[in-house]
């Protein structure tokens, strides 16, 4: 009897576990970072390996560049982390 109580609490403390990580994402806030925009300027990088494609992203994003990037702006080398591809 007692690995039959046993039983029914892991299955309980299971479904505790699920509701609470399904209740943890449907109230997640929506993602609010841009994705990485699909222009002509960013053409190339869509079918770059991340890694290589971030190594060119401060050509146009640095600060006296033709798309700077703000101040507040988290740090500048993984922008692929943030920035999804479409």
């Amino acid at each position: 009897m007692q690995t039959r109580h046993k039983n029914i609490l892991y299955n309980l403390l299971f479904l505790v576990v699920c509701a609470g990580v399904l209740l943890f994402l449907l109230f997640a806030p929506p993602e609010t970072t841009k994705p990485l925009p699909h222009d002509q300027n960013h053409e190339r990088f869509m079918t770059m390996k991340k890694k290589e494609a971030e190594k060119s992203c401060e050509t146009c994003h640095f600060p006296k560049g033709e798309a700077p990037l703000p101040e507040t702006h988290p740090p500048k080398y993984r922008c692929l982390f943030c920035h999804k591809r479409k």
